[in-house]
C-alpha cells in the first residue's frame, strides 16, 4: 500500500510539473520526456545539477524519446546545413560548368586527351599528358624536399627550441606562407633560379650525371627549379600542421619514454613520431594539394615547354602554368575548350588527393587502434 502511495505521489508530481511548464511559458526545449522500458525520466537539460523526476508507467517495449529544441536551436542547425550544403553544391557547380565547357575537346579527342602528348594549338590539336607529368613531378621533387624539412621544424618548434625561441621562430615560418606568389617567381628568376645552374645542377651533373634524371643541359628555367620554389612554398603548411599536431602529444608518453631510459631522439621516434603520423601524413597532402595548383611561381621558373622529359634539368610545364600561360592567347573555342579541360584535369586531381587522403588517415588511425600503439 505504501509503495502504491508513493508511485501515486511521483505521478503526481510529473504531472504538475508537466502543466506547470506548459502554462508559464518556461522554454520547453530545455525539457525532455524519456521514456525507457517502465519509467519516465523528466530531467531539464543545460543547467549544472539536473533534477529526475523517476515515475513507473506502462511498460513499452521500444524506447521512445521526445525531444523539444528552442528556436534558436532550429535554426542554428538549419544554418549550418544550408552552408555545409552549399559548400557541395558549389564544388558540384564549378564541375558541372568545367565539364560543359570542355565538351568540345572531350568529343574530339576522347580519352586520347589524357594520353595524348600533342600539344599543337595551330593545327588544334591537343593532349594533356605533358602537363600532368610535369604536375605531378614537380609536385613529387618539392615533397621530397620539403617534408624532411617541415618535420624538421616542426620539431625544432615544439621539442627541442624553448618557449620563447619557438614562438618567434614559428611566426617567421608561418610568415613565409603570406609572402605573394609572384614574389617567389621573380626571386627564383633572378637570384634561385642562376644559383641552382651553377652550384647545385652543376654538382649533381658531375658527380650524378650517369642517371637520366641528372643529365642534360644545365638551365636556370626547369623542372628542378620550379620544384624546389614548390618546395619553399609549402613548408609553411607542413611545418605548421605538424608543429600543432606534436604539441597535442601527452607529455604522459614523453615522460614515460624518458623515464625506461630513453635519449630525446628516441623519445621523438617511439612516443612523437608515432602518436602524429596521421597528422603527419594530412599535412603532407595539405602541402601536396597547394603544390597542385600553384601557378604564377612556377609559370615563371618551370621553362613552360609542353614535353616529357626524364632530365630534372629539363623544361617542362603543369596544368596550372599552361592554363595561366596560354589562357589569353587562345584563339579558336577548342583551344579555350582544351585548357578548360586541363582545368578540369587539375579538379579531378585535387578531389582523388583528398579522397586519398582521407582513405590514409583511416588507415592509419585503424591501425594504431588495432595494435593499440
Amino acid at each position: 500500500m505504501a509503495g502504491f502511495i508513493q508511485i501515486s505521489e511521483r505521478i503526481n508530481i510529473a504531472v504538475i510539473i508537466a502543466r506547470y511548464i506548459s502554462k508559464k511559458g518556461v522554454p520547453a526545449p530545455f525539457w525532455r520526456l524519456i521514456v525507457f522500458n517502465r519509467e519516465f525520466y523528466l530531467a531539464e537539460l543545460g543547467t549544472s545539477v539536473a533534477e529526475n523526476v523517476a515515475v513507473v508507467g506502462r511498460e513499452s517495449r521500444r524506447p521512445r524519446v521526445v525531444h523539444v529544441r528552442l528556436f534558436g536551436d532550429r535554426l542554428f542547425n538549419l544554418v549550418t546545413l544550408v552552408l555545409g550544403t552549399l559548400i557541395l553544391l558549389l564544388l558540384l557547380g564549378l564541375g558541372v560548368a568545367l565539364l560543359l565547357d570542355a565538351l568540345p575537346a572531350i568529343r574530339k579527342f576522347g580519352w586520347s586527351f589524357l594520353v595524348s602528348t600533342d600539344w599543337d594549338p595551330v593545327n588544334d590539336v591537343y593532349g594533356a599528358l605533358p602537363f600532368i607529368w610535369g604536375t605531378a613531378v614537380s609536385s613529387a621533387i618539392a615533397l621530397t624536399i620539403a617534408v624532411p624539412l617541415s618535420l624538421g621544424v616542426a620539431l625544432c618548434l615544439s621539442e627541442m627550441a624553448p618557449e620563447w625561441l619557438s614562438r618567434r621562430l614559428g611566426f617567421l615560418v608561418d610568415l613565409l606562407a603570406a609572402i605573394p606568389s609572384v614574389v617567389y617567381g621573380l626571386w627564383a628568376i633572378f637570384i634561385l633560379g642562376p644559383w641552382i645552374r651553377d652550384y647545385v645542377e652543376h654538382l649533381l651533373g658531375t658527380y650524378l650525371g650517369f642517371l637520366p634524371i641528372f643529365a642534360g643541359p644545365k638551365v636556370a628555367v626547369g623542372m628542378f627549379s620550379a620544384g624546389v620554389v614548390l618546395a619553399i612554398m609549402v613548408i609553411p603548411y607542413i611545418s605548421s600542421v605538424c608543429t600543432d599536431v606534436f604539441r597535442v602529444v601527452p607529455q604522459t608518453q614523453r615522460e614515460a619514454a624518458i623515464a625506461l631510459g630513453a635519449t630525446k631522439w628516441e623519445m621523438v621516434r617511439m612516443a612523437v613520431l608515432p602518436y602524429g603520423l596521421s597528422g603527419i601524413i594530412g599535412a603532407t597532402i595539405l602541402g601536396l594539394g597547394r603544390a597542385l595548383g600553384e601557378t604564377i611561381a612556377v609559370a615563371m621558373v618551370i621553362g613552360n615547354a609542353p614535353n616529357i622529359s626524364l632530365s630534372l634539368f629539363a623544361p617542362a610545364a603543369t596544368l596550372a602554368s599552361v592554363i595561366a600561360n596560354e589562357f589569353a592567347e587562345a584563339t579558336s573555342d577548342l583551344y579555350v575548350s582544351a585548357l578548360i579541360a586541363l582545368g578540369l584535369v587539375l579538379l579531378g586531381l585535387g578531389i582523388v588527393l583528398n579522397v586519398v587522403a582521407r582513405l590514409l588517415v583511416a588507415a592509419v588511425a585503424r591501425r594504431r587502434f588495432d595494435t593499440g600503439r
